[in-house]
């Protein structure tokens, strides 16, 4: 999450909503958005319901969710999707800038 808040500027400049879905509970989710002062949207999901409709897997030897990012358009339909295998293989904000440019201008979006 550090990582999307380094260049939230850059995705709100490109009208993206990020919307972090995560394991917590309501709580610890709460606790951790406030004490880390994040600019987008948190939903705890400690059931992983959400992330079921998304077929994000969790791995009990791996202690947990693995990563899944989703660039989902303005109508609601799923546009690229990356279900990692660790922390380590989550694609970079640039990445996922290019992405949404190349869909932006599918699209006809302006910055």
């Amino acid at each position: 999450m550090a990582q999307l808040r380094q260049d939230y500027d850059e995705f709100t400049k490109r009208q993206v909503q990020i919307i972090v879905i995560g394991p917590d509970n309501v709580d610890a989710f709460s606790e951790y958005w406030q004490n880390n002062k994040l600019p987008f949207t948190g939903i705890p999901d400690p059931h992983g319901v959400v992330l079921k409709l998304y077929g994000q897997e969790i791995k009990i030897f791996k202690f947990g969710r693995m990563p899944a990012q989703v660039i989902v358009d303005k109508k609601g339909i799923a546009r690229f999707v990356h279900y990692g295998n660790s922390m380590s293989d989550i694609p970079s904000n640039e990445e996922i800038l290019k992405l949404i440019d190349g869909l932006n201008m599918e699209e006809g979006v302006v910055e």
